[in-house]
């Protein structure tokens, strides 16, 4: 039995990662704008909580990650779109959340060892890996193709290592 070429390898891991590889370029778009409100639903949100509550306290009854108080008198707290009334409890505020179906993506895109598909994950970027390595073996190494392509290889990692450093 013949050993499948890396050629063949290459192209049919590729044609099976397709659909996933298109949803992490998305997702990964839309993380990147994950403190801005584009892509978001906003919605207007009234409750009461206890009262007198300090900022800290606040920021962990509405579960709001980063939560930063703008100011504060005797009465409210005012924060990014909305306020809390110490005295009587009610807060009011606009919360922003992606639609479902981008919010499902980007926690695909940021799973962790406690998601269920975080082995997704590790299948794709050794997937990403492969063929960043199997590449090489597409032309034959003396061929001109093959040594363009070792330039523009070098030279996109002169260009990630100077991203790295200047981020």
């Amino acid at each position: 039995m013949k050993l499948i070429s890396m050629r063949i390898l290459h192209r049919y891991l590729g044609f099976f990662l397709a659909g996933i590889m298109t949803i992490y370029a998305l997702s990964g778009i839309v993380l990147i704008y994950r403190d801005t409100h584009v892509f978001k639903i906003s919605s207007a949100v009234e409750q009461s909580l206890a009262t007198n509550l300090d900022q800290s306290g606040l920021g962990q009854s509405l579960k709001i990650k980063r939560f930063k108080a703008d100011s504060e008198d005797e009465q409210f707290i005012y924060f990014q779109d909305g306020s809390y009334n110490k005295t009587t409890g009610d807060v009011s505020y606009t919360r922003y959340q992606l639609p479902v179906v981008l919010d499902k993506l980007t926690h695909l895109h940021k799973a962790t060892t406690n998601s269920p598909v975080y082995w997704l994950n590790i299948f794709f970027g050794a997937s990403l890996l492969f063929f960043s390595v199997s590449s090489f073996w597409m032309f034959i190494p003396k061929s001109k193709t093959f040594k363009t392509g070792v330039k523009f290889s070098i030279a996109g990692a002169v260009l990630a290592a100077i991203l790295v450093a200047i981020s």
